[in-house]
């Protein structure tokens, strides 16, 4: 297989417009039109995930960080990122990091903790900006049908927990088709009039160019009329952390156990007990304490993320418990995340998971 069609559900998936303007998601070394028989799925990659993708046949390593990072001026093995990168060019192995992306999808990095902890109702903690568009397009009665249909199938018409979203009003268009026309209705020179129906929906940014494409393999006017507008309308699936609830409160000491249980971890870091149950959890894999104000604010019991600093811990204030179940902890199972959602669009393909625990942190 390509290496751009085993990537494509993934980016379809958690677009690269959705990563954050300091991060480097997408294909960072290698061919796009190479063709691979395996990939391996890791959190980090690293010397030793190379040399076990190579000894295993992989021939693309699919990471949530990017090796590649901050700028290169040269390759010439002095650090771990220019000895990885080496390592995959000496053995003809493509990488791929799917990072912030990831992190702002809802059902991305932090869908996948949330599901571990077997909470509902999610919601986006922090939602991202400027993400959804209005189409308003205008087709003849007898196509409404079809375009509403194909615009639905690319991805409009979702709104919260419905699809299939839209407006309609009818109204009359005209219009004069000019000199090498070739119109759908009416006679070139004449001025036209039609029943038409005014159809407006609701679409992510990054779906427009899919949506517009399906709409116009059905839209029967060689001209097709339309609107696009941005919206300040937040869009509930994308943006930073999630919050959601588990139906029966737990205490709090049931709770930091489950979380060592879950993430299978030694300790976990937190903030004094405030004596009261958890039932609303608030939650950003990595390093999310830029989040706790948004956790407070969302009434969450307990927030838990990584990478917490000292001072960090003051600042939950006794609102909640907060609880820091490391970088590599809270965020390990995103490549059986990814492993499953290429297993779906390639239930042939081999995509295996490293057996290598990149965590750079022990405990004693």
């Amino acid at each position: 297989m390509k290496i751009k069609d085993l990537i494509a559900p993934l980016e379809q998936w958690a677009p690269r417009s959705l990563q954050e303007d300091y991060d480097n998601s997408g294909l960072q070394v290698g061919d796009p039109e190479a063709e691979v028989s395996s990939a391996m799925v890791c959190l980090d990659c690293t010397e030793a995930v190379v040399e076990e993708a190579a000894a295993t046949g992989c021939g693309l390593i699919i990471s949530h960080h990017p090796v590649i990072f901050k700028g290169l001026k040269s390759l010439v093995a002095r650090t771990y990122v220019e000895r990885t990168i080496l390592a995959a060019l000496k053995h003809g192995i493509a990488l791929y990091a799917i990072h912030t992306n990831l992190d702002n999808v809802i059902d991305g990095v932090n869908g996948e903790i949330a599901a571990r902890l077997g909470l509902t109702g999610l919601r986006v903690l922090d939602p991202k900006p400027a993400q959804l568009s209005k189409l308003v397009v205008f087709v003849p009665l007898s196509h409404a049908d079809a375009v509403r249909d194909a615009a639905f199938a690319a991805g409009a018409g979702h709104i919260g927990g419905y699809d299939e979203c839209s407006f309609a009003v009818g109204g009359a268009g005209t219009f004069r088709p000019g000199p090498g026309s070739r119109p759908f209705v009416g006679e070139q020179g004449a001025r036209h009039s039609e029943a038409e129906m005014r159809l407006e929906l609701i679409l992510p940014v990054f779906r427009q160019h899919a949506v517009l494409s399906a709409i116009r393999s059905v839209h029967p006017y060689e001209e097709m009329a339309y609107d696009l507008y941005l919206l300040a309308n937040e869009h509930q699936g994308i943006g930073s952390g999630l919050v959601g609830e588990w139906p029966t409160p737990i205490a709090e000491t049931d709770f930091l156990d489950s979380l060592k249980q879950v993430f299978g971890l030694q300790v976990v870091r937190h903030t004094r007990l405030t004596g009261r149950a958890i039932r609303r959890v608030a939650l950003c894999g990595g390093s999310g304490a830029f989040l706790l104000t948004k956790a407070i604010a969302a009434g969450a019991d307990a927030y838990v993320t990584g990478d917490v600093k000292y001072h960090q811990f003051f600042d939950a204030d006794g609102k909640l418990l907060l609880a820091d179940i490391g970088h590599y902890g809270s965020e390990q199972f995103t490549m059986h995340l990814a492993q499953r959602r290429l297993g779906e669009h390639f239930p042939t393909f081999a995509v295996r998971l490293t057996e290598i625990v990149t965590d750079p942190i022990y405990h004693h």
